[in-house]
């Protein structure tokens, strides 16, 4: 099948002012930088179809074009969308909500004495519904940006109005300027349901007759739909391209056995784990469903070792199917990274395969398949390896220590919700889960003392899910201040004061949480999705546990130490080697996009209206019809090299250890489907320097970073480890549909 990109009409994207429908082309003014918004705003149509270079940036997604009101005159402006810092991909309320960084610059304004008694310009942001107006700040008619303060409303308005001092707390002056933020011209699906697609899907109208929980071999059935969301017009016929693919212990070998709780493994200098992939029984929604899990556990064996040690790892694949480990992460020799035609050759079934793993970093890594990822890794084939400091003063003092794995689950009435045989099906969007699970139970509970200071180590395991998690009292809601203090291969420069904690596929988190008095508080995932039906914002909250405190305080109060924010040294020095690189030159850069072509007519239709505006994070699965349906063998994600144009396993990078090079990544949004993707690279270490020229105040080794929907980061890659490493997204339904390629590292011993 050829697929091309699909280029779609631009629906009025910036400001206030909404034109016709129609595309426009306006090339990107290159003598602005990317944090900050030209006084003319450009309307880029999509760039995906570009055989080469980097696509337009994503103006409408951070700029907002401020229009005169009456006595605003001849006036105009902008406002630009920036990223507060954080230690995460995103910055977000505890509520999910998105956090931007205004400042607006702006000319041509009336002398305010003109309009009354005022003598200043006060900026404002409103929600849709105009209540509460929060002040930002002054605005000046100077040359120059007024920097003003955060808003988190999901959908606002900005308004520039003339004042009598820059004190005020309430608007009461003429307005002069206004504009709507980009969130705010999201285009409802309703006219679809006038739209022919409704005759025009793919399969008939029995082909899920499957959903009926008596009939479980007849073939596909409807995934379960996402409550208070209605389904699109047309989308009743339609089932994936593939066949369904239900994996389970041959019959042969008799029930398998009940999965049991994760176990502790120690291993010193030179020890060996036996780890073996199987099936597993286990309990999940009141039923009894066969899944996968190492040596019978799930999560697998969390395996702790310490820095700049070795062990060996004897697999043996008890599955049907090829697979490989891949140990997430770790800067280990190339022939043991468990990627299957590029380091080692699958482990059929039945075989077995002898791992060596270096570990020259702590941190807190993960091993899961590199195989159809999509289906092992979702049926639970993961664990948690924790790497320790040398020093043991490396870390600040707690009491106790919990080791997180964050997963969701698709499950129906059946179990688990099919696969596709032939290619991954969920392609769109990646497979969302029904069920959240915390070290794969549904519930997590934990027993503490009031005072308790406790280290999580949090993994994201999802296949697509980023979650966004805090601590909340159980009766009223009220937020726990957490401290973060480690990410992906390690501490951060400086420990960092947040609510809540934001991880992608893939990335790892470590944070402090001091739990001060009795009674309990809950672990809580809180989001913003979007009704894509109606064009609005949906708000997802699912307790994924609970702590209860009770009894007396630990002996020993942390306290002060938990208040203290650290600046680990050690790592400052480690970094300091590589600050002279900050301002190089781009070495490469990664345009990431979606091709898709002859889609049914009912999403490419819905997509359409999605083009005007994408969520940097779409957070929660609320368009299940639409993402199941579409295969691995309909869409193609790409990274593409934007000097040669080369996509995917074409990419030809080439390095020598000890290199140290820059790399920028555009997630664009001119894609048919832009949404953040968890980018990854084998076998080395970064540095996240920016995000839409933003520098990072929060800088510490990663191996994946979370890439929002029309951002462009840039990072700088460290080249230590010899081989041929692969760099992919960790959807792992985005890595089925071709969005990775490998790189070769040359040189070392």
């Amino acid at each position: 099948m050829v697929l091309r990109p699909i280029t779609l009409l631009l629906l009025g994207l910036c400001g206030a002012s909404v034109g016709p429908l129609g595309a426009q082309t306006v090339a990107a003014p290159t003598d602005v930088p990317l944090a900050t918004c030209p006084m003319d705003v450009p309307r880029p149509t999509s760039a995906a179809g570009a055989a080469s270079g980097p696509p337009e940036p994503a103006w409408d997604l951070r700029c907002i074009e401020l229009i005169p009101a009456a006595a605003g005159g001849d006036a105009r402006g902008v406002a630009t969308l920036a990223r507060p810092s954080s230690p995460f991909g995103v910055t977000v309320t505890p509520e999910g909500r998105h956090v931007y960084a205004l400042s607006v610059r702006a000319e041509g304004l009336p002398d305010p004495e003109s309009l009354g008694p005022y003598t200043v310009f006060v900026a404002w942001a409103t929600p849709l519904s105009l209540d509460p107006v929060v002040r930002l700040g002054e605005v000046t008619g100077a040359p120059g940006t007024s920097d003003l303060g955060t808003v988190s409303f999901s959908q606002f308005l900005v308004l520039v109005s003339a004042e009598a001092s820059a004190d005020v707390t309430e608007r009461e002056g003429p307005l002069v300027l206004r504009g709507r933020s980009p969130s705010s011209l999201m285009e409802a699906h309703d006219l679809l349901a006038l739209a022919p697609s409704a005759a025009q899907g793919r399969g008939s109208a029995d082909a899920h007759a499957g959903h009926d929980p008596a009939a479980p071999d007849s073939g596909w059935a409807m995934p379960p739909g996402y409550p208070g969301v209605e389904m699109l017009p047309g989308m009743m016929e339609l089932i994936p391209g593939v066949s369904p693919l239900r994996p389970s212990a041959p019959d042969a070998a008799g029930p398998p056995p009940m999965v049991r709780p994760r176990e502790v493994v120690r291993l010193p200098d030179g020890g060996t784990l036996d780890l073996t992939a199987g099936f597993v029984r286990k309990h999940v929604a009141g039923r009894e469903i066969e899944m996968l899990a190492f040596n019978g556990q799930h999560p697998g064996p969390l395996i702790q070792v310490e820095a700049n040690t070795t062990i060996f790892v004897n697999f043996t694949n008890e599955t049907p199917f090829p697979t490989a480990i891949h140990w997430h992460g770790i800067r280990l020799d190339n022939p043991f990274d468990g990627v299957p035609g590029v380091t080692q050759e699958a482990v059929p079934p039945g075989g077995r395969f002898q791992y060596r793993i270096h570990f020259p970093d702590e941190g807190i890594y993960w091993y899961h398949p590199h195989h159809r990822e999509d289906v092992q890794q979702e049926m639970g084939l993961y664990g948690n390896l924790r790497v320790d400091p040398p020093d043991p003063d490396a870390w600040s003092p707690v009491h106790r220590e919990e080791v997180l794995m964050l997963d969701d689950l698709l499950v129906d009435e059946r179990g688990v919700v099919p696969f596709g045989a032939e290619a991954a099906t969920h392609a769109l969007m990646g497979r969302f889960g029904t069920m959240l699970l915390v070290n794969g139970e549904p519930s997590y509970t934990l027993q503490a003392r009031p005072g308790e200071v406790v280290r999580f180590f949090l993994t994201n395991a999802a296949n697509t899910r980023t979650f966004n998690l805090s601590f909340q009292r159980t009766d009223d809601g009220e937020t726990l201040p957490l401290k973060v203090v480690a990410t992906d291969v390690g501490r951060f420069e400086h420990e960092h004061r947040t609510q809540s904690v934001v991880l992608g596929p893939a990335e790892r988190y470590v944070v402090d949480v001091r739990f001060p008095e009795a009674g309990s508080w809950t672990l809580v995932n809180h989001v913003q999705g979007i009704n894509h039906r109606r064009g609005a914002y949906l708000e997802e909250r699912t307790e994924l546990g609970t702590v209860t405190l009770a009894g007396e305080p630990p002996a020993r109060d942390l306290t002060e130490a938990f208040e203290a924010l650290r600046t680990h040294d050690d790592v400052v020095a480690d970094i300091d080697a590589f600050r002279s690189h900050f301002d190089d030159s781009v070495a490469h850069e990664l345009v990431m996009e979606l091709e898709a072509d002859s889609l049914p007519m009912a999403i490419e239709q819905s997509m359409g209206y999605d083009w005007a505006y994408f969520n940097p994070v779409e957070w929660t699965g609320t368009m299940p019809m639409m993402n199941w349906v579409i295969s691995a063998d309909d869409v193609r994600w790409v990274l593409r090299d934007a000097s040669t144009g080369r996509e995917n396993m074409d990419i030809d990078w080439r390095f020598r250890v000890g290199d140290v090079v820059k790399i920028r990544v555009h997630n664009d949004r001119g894609s048919f489907h832009a949404m953040q993707h968890p980018l990854h690279i084998h076998g080395q270490r970064f540095l996240v320097l920016s995000q839409n020229g933003m520098p990072n105040e929060h800088l510490a080794w990663k191996d994946t970073v979370l890439l929002p929907a029309g951002s462009t980061t840039d990072i700088l890659l460290e080249l230590s480890n010899p081989g041929r490493w692969m760099v992919h997204c960790h959807i792992a339904e985005h890595l089925e549909a071709g969005m990775r390629f490998v790189f070769e590292v040359e040189g070392g011993s």
